[in-house]
This record gives C-alpha cells, sequence and structure tokens, in this order.
C-alpha cells in the first residue's frame, strides 16, 4: 500500500515529511531498514537553517504513513528489525508447487539443515503453545518495546550501523474499521523523531486483519499449519526483489516478533516456517541485547538479503533479529553484512498509548 501523508495545517511540509509519504509501508521489517537510510538523510539536510521556516526545536507534527514488516516493528522508511506496524496483504488459494505456491515441507533446502531447522521449530512451536498469553480486549494495545540498531550510512555508500536506542509500539485493538491503528516513538541517539508520540496511519480505513492484527483477529486464524501457509502464500506481497519464499518468512516474523500472539496461532505458524523453503538453523546468534540463542535463519538470493530470528536456548522464547546484506555490488559488499538489529525486551497489555507496563525495567540505549 502507497500511504499518503497528509498536510498539516498552518505548518510547512518538510522534504523528509515528502519522503515519508512516498513511503512503501507495506514492506517486512528487513526492507525498513534500508529506506531508513534515505530518511535518516534527509531529516539531517532538513535539519539544517536553510531548510527550515521555523525553530528546529519545534518541529511540526508528522504522522506516518499507514504500515507494512515487521518486522517487523512487519514497522517503513523508520522502523527497524520488527515493524512497527503491519501491513502489506495476505491470501488466495494455491494448487500446488511453483514460486507462488505454498512450498512443501523441506523443498528447496538440504535434507540436513532441513532437519535440523524443523526439529527446532518443532520445539518451539511446542513452547509456544504452553505460554500463558492472556487474550487482548477490544479497547487495549498490545505494547512491545525493543532495542534496534540500523543502518545510518549513505543510501548507496558504506553500511554503519547507528546507536542502539529504544523503539515503543503501541498497537490498537479496535476491531471496527479505523485509519489509526497504534503510534510509535522512540528515544536515544540515531531515533527517529526522538521522544515524539507518533500515530500509525492509514489512509484509508482498515479492519482487524493483516494490515491490523488484533489478538481477536489473530485467534481466528485457522491453527493448522499448511492452512495456514496457504492463506500466507494468497495474501502476501513480494517487494523490493524479495522472493514470495522471503516476503512469507518476513511476514510470519513480523506477526510474532510485534504483536501478543494466541498460544495456538503462534505455534501454527511456527510449524508452518518449517515447510518455507530455505529455512535453516544456527546454532548461535546474538541479538541487540547482547543475548545469545539459536538463529532461525533464511537466504534470499533474489533479494540478496539473509533474515535471522533469535530464540532463546532453553525456553526457545523470542529475542530478536538480525538482518543482512550478502550481496551489492554498487556498496562492493560480497559477504554478509549486518544492516540491522534488534532486541524484543518487553511485550504487555496496557490500557491506554503512551502507556508503559507497571513493574518493567527500563531498556539500556546508548547516549
Amino acid at each position: 500500500m502507497n500511504a499518503d501523508h497528509p498536510p498539516h495545517a498552518g505548518s510547512a511540509r518538510s522534504a523528509a515529511e515528502d519522503l515519508l509519504a512516498s513511503a512503501e509501508w507495506d514492506l517486512p521489517p528487513s526492507r525498513h531498514l534500508r529506506h531508513k537510510e534515505a530518511l535518516m538523510q534527509q531529516i539531517d539536510r532538513d535539519r539544517t537553517p536553510s531548510s527550515h521556516t521555523s525553530s528546529p526545536h519545534a518541529p511540526s507534527p508528522r504522522t506516518f504513513p499507514a504500515p507494512l514488516r515487521r518486522r517487523l516493528p512487519r514497522p517503513a522508511l523508520v522502523l527497524p528489525a520488527v515493524s512497527m506496524a503491519l501491513a502489506g496483504a495476505l491470501f488466495l488459494t494455491f494448487s500446488g508447487g511453483g514460486h507462488d505456491s505454498a512450498p512443501a515441507a523441506g523443498a528447496g533446502t538440504a535434507p540436513a539443515e532441513a532437519n535440523s531447522a524443523s526439529v527446532t521449530l518443532g520445539r518451539i512451536a511446542a513452547a509456544a503453545m504452553e505460554t500463558d498469553a492472556t487474550p487482548v480486549k477490544d479497547g487495549q494495545f498490545v505494547y512491545v518495546e525493543r532495542l534496534t540498531r540500523g543502518n545510518t550510512g549513505s543510501f548507496d555508500g558504506p553500511v554503519r550501523l547507528g546507536a542502539l536506542h529504544k523503539q515503543e509500539v503501541w498497537t490498537a485493538q479496535t476491531p471496527g474499521l479505523v485509519t489509526r491503528t497504534g503510534w510509535m516513538r522512540e528515544t536515544g541517539k540515531d531515533a527517529v523523531m526522538p521522544g515524539q508520540e507518533v500515530p500509525i496511519e492509514f489512509t484509508e480505513p482498515v479492519r482487524a486483519g493483516i494490515d491490523h492484527p488484533t489478538y481477536a483477529w489473530l485467534a481466528s486464524l485457522p491453527t493448522d499449519p499448511d492452512a495456514l501457509l496457504e492463506l500466507l502464500y494468497s495474501r502476501t506481497r513480494a517487494e523490493d526483489g524479495d522472493s514470495k519464499h522471503q516476503a512469507v518468512f518476513g511476514r510470519i516474523g513480523d506477526l510474532l516478533s510485534s504483536t501478543i500472539m494466541p498460544p495456538a496461532t503462534a505455534s501454527g505458524l511456527y510449524k508452518a516456517v518449517e515447510r518455507i523453503p530455505g529455512v535453516t538453523q544456527i546454532p548461535d546468534a546474538v541479538d541487540a541485547a547482547g543475548r545469545h540463542g539459536i538463529g532461525i535463519t533464511r537466504e534470499d538470493a533474489e533479494s540478496a538479503t539473509r533474515d535471522v530470528w533469535i530464540f532463546d536456548k532453553h525456553t526457545f522464547a523470542h529475542l530478536g533479529s538480525r538482518s543482512y546484506i550478502t550481496r551489492d555490488e554498487a556498496r562492493g559488499i560480497t559477504t554478509d553484512t549486518l544492516y540491522g538489529i534488534d532486541a524484543v525486551m518487553v511485550r504487555a497489555v496496557v490500557d491506554r498509548h503512551g502507556e508503559e507496563p507497571a513493574g518493567e525495567e527500563p531498556a539500556r540505549t546508548e547516549s
């Protein structure tokens, strides 16, 4: 979905706002990281005295366009490896084989690698089924706090990871038609619009669904992994050079990392991932908080990217993610280059956007 950025009465529209307005927000989180590079450069240019008509200490409010990553926290020009909001599309029926159809289990993966990932995903699915997720009520918000680092280098230059900073997302649980599906706030060095609560909006109303994944909608999904995968392949668009398989892998990652998931739905999604070609396991991966875990990864030759989901080695809880560029001739990249990393620190249910859950330790950020 292309989302138009609505102008604000009485304020000049900056070049950064124009860039936000033209952004593709229905992207998995790994795509957001690439676009963030361009946005950060444009914001820096907008902050120079010659580009402002008002005080730089009193920026005009900006509304983020409709979402996605996720992601992910799947969360456009601004969001790191987890999408701040999930957009994109998911659904149709396929009868078998082919690039755009739901694959058979393990198709296209070396047997040993597929088996290893399959065993681990089975354990993750079993652990997810045992979690005690409290249903989220209509009118409440799912709160997700993560630590994140993204590329702040030039869009066509070398990758340079920015400072670790905090991102908070409040996803509304509104069941009816809405244009505003949540709020986002980033704080710390290299944050986008630091300290501001920014609405996540669509230009056209949306219902609870893949664009607006409420707990009730997630609970309504089929839990059979084959049915889930067919649904995902039929509704997911491949963007920015991704293969269909990578787009679905990213979409599932967005859903699993950016919401509070009904246990049966989460379990079904992890089992569905087993059936995506090219999914493998790595024995050790580190999230943005420095926590070590097991990695579930997929490399995509079409987009020359590799995404890693990281899970606790004992509890199998989702910890965070890493995103790599594997090849980019323009930048001289010939091997895996990290361009985004995050760590999910808190998931909770709150009654209002802007509210932080009580009793939670604040996430660490770099100053």
